[in-house]
């Protein structure tokens, strides 16, 4: 089971644009994850500006993830430097996984699906909100009040460990039944279908790629970022679904745009090793 982040991505509302701490996490996690190194606040403001992000923006949003314990903070001279923590690095090489090794489609599922049912007193919202972030993250989608389902056989047993949750939490296995469906129970718990046409009307393949983006850095962040926030809520929907569309569009727009973004990070970012 995929466990989920201390830490919850902010990409705000469905359909609004992205917000600067979750392209802050794909830049990192496309250019700095697994190289070692820190960038200069000054690069990373450059390298935000192509997704039209302002430098009081990308200022402060440095400042709050090193409050949060996903960046650290080193003055060299005059300059600031920034590198992922561990924590860190273990969000995005989840994320990482999601976007470029798991397919968005569930070609063999079999029609079994987890169900979860809790309840937790009205005083208990912080351990409310964490279980539904990391059900979220597993992959389910609620039904109805405390009662949640994913697509195929999910092991629950981690998050109600992790939780403290485990004589809270009812997991069980099986079918839906007449007169239940599994289009629309899918609809209900998810509302993924309406997201995957967003994205396709967003990101279309033979159309122009969206203002906020100047060049194809920009277009790469943006377009990452969007995908995750949709594979991060996915519980891997049938083939039917217009995931499968949507995926090939990422995976040719996420190759079209690989050379020159890479070629503008290696030109504009000012990178130091802690190490040295």
């Amino acid at each position: 089971m995929r466990r989920a982040p201390d830490v919850e991505p902010d990409a705000g509302e469905r359909g609004s644009a992205p917000r600067p701490q979750s392209l802050m996490l794909s830049f990192f996690g496309i250019h700095v994850l697994g190289t070692g190194t820190a960038l200069s606040s000054a690069s990373v403001i450059d390298a935000l500006a192509r997704a039209d992000v302002g430098e009081d923006a990308v200022c402060s949003t440095l400042t709050r993830m090193v409050g949060r314990g996903l960046l650290d903070r080193h003055r060299r001279g005059r300059r600031m430097y920034f590198s992922l923590t561990g924590r860190a690095a273990a969000v995005l090489a989840d994320g990482e996984e999601r976007v470029r090794r798991t397919s968005a489609v569930n070609r063999a599922w079999d029609g079994t699906w987890t169900l979860v049912g809790f309840s937790l007193p009205e005083s208990w919202r912080r351990e409310r909100h964490d279980l539904r972030s990391r059900l979220v993250w597993a992959g389910f989608g609620p039904l109805q009040s405390g009662l949640w389902a994913a697509p195929g056989r999910v092991d629950v047993a981690p998050v109600a460990a992790e939780l403290g949750l485990g004589d809270r939490i009812r997991a069980f296995h099986g079918q839906a039944a007449a007169p239940t469906e599994a289009g629309p129970l899918l609809r209900t718990a998810f509302d993924l279908d309406a997201d995957y046409r967003a994205f396709l009307a967003r990101w279309n393949d033979d159309g122009p790629a969206p203002a906020d983006a100047h060049d194809d850095l920009g277009r790469q962040l943006l377009l990452h970022t969007d995908w995750l926030e949709l594979v991060r809520r996915d519980p891997y929907l049938p083939a039917d679904w217009p995931a499968e569309e949507a995926e090939r569009t990422f995976r040719t727009l996420s190759k079209r745009y690989e050379p020159g973004a890479r070629h503008t990070a290696e030109t504009l970012l000012d990178r130091w090793d802690p190490k040295d």
